[in-house]
């Protein structure tokens, strides 16, 4: 129970501090293509000043972190361990781990609330303020379940490769840091997992093209010639016709930084928790 606890904590951190703004940066730039980065901040800032890059935090970041947190660490952890003692290097057992804590969390508490986060940061603002319970109950009359999971099969690809790559070349970047500070049989601290998340969260946005294509089908934003159903092909084919090649990287810079963010929280913090714990 205590340990469960402290992968809610660990997730609720994360997305209140830095996460949830890296967040609506990444959603904003990945929804409107053609929008340079500062207008893209100055159009987020016109939605509520500092508030504006948070919104879509309460309730629907706090519902996502309150529950992929425990599930990502707890599959990954088990996953990463069964790994290890079939004789897996640490590299290996940690893709392992986090292509299986990705997909997990993905499919059983991430679809919806991804959406709804989404549709917040694209959906255009009328003169009549509408609260989020009622434009997410309007989603569900009008498309049913399947509707306010969209995107959620390009969900569940971004985050297993998400995760299978910050798990995987944390463990390999930690090892070659302790080689490097410590020497060859010694054993690392806190600076190296920090640094070696760091990493990691970086080296894992190589798959940003997922998460443009995940955004485009679940943004509410409205122009002409825009396909009304978004599959993952029809959405990448809309993309590429569109922007080109370089659609696919709009909002790779702020997603660096929550790559980095995350990884830091869920890897290098977890690892201390679990730790301590033992």
């Amino acid at each position: 129970m205590c340990e469960k606890k402290t992968r809610t904590s660990l997730n609720l951190f994360e997305t209140s501090t830095l996460g949830q703004p890296f967040e609506v940066m990444k959603t904003q730039m990945a929804a409107n293509r053609g929008q340079p980065m500062l207008k893209g901040l100055q159009a987020i800032y016109s939605r509520g000043g500092v508030f504006g890059f948070y919104q879509g935090l309460i309730p629907w970041a706090w519902i996502e972190a309150s529950t992929k947190g425990a599930v990502l660490l707890f599959t990954a952890a088990e996953l990463e361990y069964r790994a290890s003692a079939a004789g897996a290097s640490p590299f290996l057992a940690g893709i392992i781990g986090g292509m299986g804590g990705g997909v997990a969390q993905a499919y059983s508490t991430m679809g919806f609330c991804t959406f709804m986060k989404t549709v917040e940061v694209t959906r255009q603002k009328s003169a009549v303020k509408e609260s989020t319970f009622k434009i997410a109950a309007d989603i569900y009359k009008r498309e049913g379940i399947v509707g306010i999971n969209k995107g959620v099969n390009a969900v569940a690809l971004r985050q297993l490769t998400n995760w299978a790559s910050r798990f995987g070349f944390a463990r390999y970047a930690e090892e070659i840091i302790v080689k490097a500070r410590h020497g060859d049989k010694a054993k690392g601290d806190g600076v190296d997992k920090a640094l070696a998340s760091a990493i990691a969260g970086a080296l894992s946005c190589w798959n940003q093209p997922l998460e443009v294509i995940r955004v485009e089908m679940q943004s509410q934003v409205k122009v002409e010639g825009r396909p009304e159903k978004m599959t993952l092909v029809n959405a990448t084919k809309y993309i590429y016709q569109n922007n080109g090649l370089s659609g696919f990287y709009r909002g790779v810079v702020p997603r660096i930084g929550l790559g980095i963010w995350q990884t830091l929280v869920m890897v290098a913090l977890g690892d201390y928790f679990r730790a301590r714990m033992k």
